[in-house]
């Protein structure tokens, strides 16, 4: 049997973060009416012109410099020509000539260490509309709210051999994108989009296979399945003596297969020209310094000082810097109580075990960091005890209670009387006389059950060191 090596090389689609479209002033917000964040620039109107945004331009470089890229400094708009009922001017603003970034790389872990996956360029571009197909009634509709987006195409090379580094590299691009503050980079809503160019070849082959290109892939887990599909389907067609065609795949994620869209264009079939209503881009020492300057700490940085200043294990530290925004929490919150690893625990613990519950990513958690410091130290000082501080924190998580607030409202405070106390456990201890005469023949289980009617007395409220410690004297 022979062995195969499978080539993939990435272009990432990721729509960056402005108030307004790449050349004209309508709303990026997601959602919406359709049809109600256009005007006549972004729905192709004869006469209309484009305008570009600045912001755009300053956003690719961020992500150029945070990908170790060279920036272009003299760059032009073409235009790319094609017929599609989502492109409302029948060609797309792009740039092929003269991308604004090139020739970075991305490091990725792998089982086998440190990998960099090279970048062949990042460019600008417009996105197109949506097209809505309503199989009950046989007609598409198209949205054009989506039209004229901005967009950052990242283009890498043909550097990863497996599902696991493809999604790596995916994985270290969106943290870099969010943590710049440059897109949100949800999947889900389309603003990453990862189109997959693979091919086989034999192990040991200088050349490489036959490409194709999948495409429709909205998450993580539809890649690796669309790439372990695509090799498979490429190697059951090479062991037949049969020929790779080149061509653009869908990924149907329902079925787990695709089926072949159209043959895959080359540059010359898109006619490129350089698009006559932009003026070039000129980007001086000074601008790119300026956004150098305002960028922020990234996750390597900051997974490295949260070890040293934090004193956290490493594991804790990869799990609060995969997201920026629970990174934000977990600085702000420990900035108030000077208690790192609480902080940690309850972010990693039970705001995981939430977020897990609720379907829903870090980047949604809306609670207050104030909050959260108060809880734990409410909890410390013995205001609450620790499962009370739970069913707390979930009405932080849901609703961003203030904890002290609720605590009072709802009678949640510890019952720290030592005296009411040992009076509930007396009154345990003579309705279980059988658990006592276990405890004190040696069953040690005895004990723990004792604590558990006690605390069910007390409705949870009493403070369990001194529920141990009076219990410990009674017996």
């Amino acid at each position: 049997m022979k062995q195969y090596e499978t080539v993939i090389g990435l272009e990432v689609h990721v729509e960056l973060a402005t108030k307004t479209k790449i050349f004209c002033a309508c709303s990026t917000a997601f959602g919406g009416a359709p049809n109600t964040h256009t005007c006549p620039v972004c729905t192709g109107q004869p006469g209309s012109l484009p305008v570009l945004n600045k912001q755009v331009v300053e956003y690719a470089v961020a992500v150029g410099l945070a990908t170790n890229c060279t920036i272009t400094q003299y760059s032009k708009f073409d235009r790319k020509n094609y017929f599609y009922p989502d492109n409302p001017q029948n060609y797309q603003i792009s740039q092929l000539y003269l991308p604004i970034c090139r020739n970075g790389y991305v490091e990725i872990e792998t089982p086998n260490g440190k990998k960099n996956v090279r970048i062949h360029e990042i460019h600008m571009e417009e996105d197109a509309g949506k097209l809505v197909h309503d199989e009950w009634e046989d007609v598409s509709i198209v949205d054009y709210n989506r039209s004229g987006v901005p967009l950052i195409e990242i283009v890498s090379e043909p550097d990863m051999r497996s599902a696991d580094e493809v999604i790596a590299y995916l994985e270290t691009l969106r943290q870099t994108i969010q943590y710049l503050g440059a897109s949100d980079c949800k999947l889900n809503e389309g603003s990453m989009r990862a189109d997959v160019n693979l091919s086989v070849r034999e192990v040991g082959a200088k050349t490489f296979g036959t490409r194709t290109e999948m495409k429709n892939l909205n998450s993580f887990k539809a890649i690796a399945h669309a790439i372990e599909g695509e090799r498979a389907r490429q190697i059951e067609l090479l062991e037949m003596g049969r020929s790779v065609i080149q061509e653009t795949r869908r990924w149907d994620d329902n079925k787990e297969s695709s089926h072949a869209m159209r043959s895959k264009e080359d540059a010359q079939d898109y006619r490129y020209f350089p698009e006559p209503d932009l003026v070039p881009i000129v980007i001086s020492d000074e601008w790119i310094a300026s956004i150098k300057a305002k960028q922020p700490e990234l996750r390597a940085q900051k997974l490295e000082r949260y070890k040293k200043q934090y004193d956290i294990p490493e594991y804790d530290a990869k799990i609060l810097t995969e997201s920026k925004h629970m990174a934000d929490i977990f600085e702000a919150a420990t900035a108030i109580c000077n208690k790192p690893k609480k902080v940690s625990n309850w972010l990693m613990v039970e705001t995981m075990r939430l977020l897990k519950e609720h379907d829903m990513d870090a980047a949604d958690i809306h609670f207050s960091p104030v909050h959260l410091a108060k809880l734990i130290d409410l909890i410390d000082a013995g205001t609450i005890n620790a499962g009370v501080g739970k069913t707390v924190f979930e009405m932080i998580f849901e609703e961003d209670v203030d904890p002290e607030h609720y605590i009072e409202e709802h009678g949640l405070k510890s019952m720290n009387d030592e005296g009411e106390i040992r009076a509930t456990i007396e009154a345990v201890l003579r309705e279980n006389e059988q658990a006592v005469a276990d405890y004190r023949s040696g069953k040690e289980k005895a004990f723990g059950s004792l604590v558990g009617q006690t605390m069910k007395a007390t409705k949870g409220k009493a403070n369990p060191a001194l529920v141990n410690k009076i219990l410990k004297e009674l017996l």
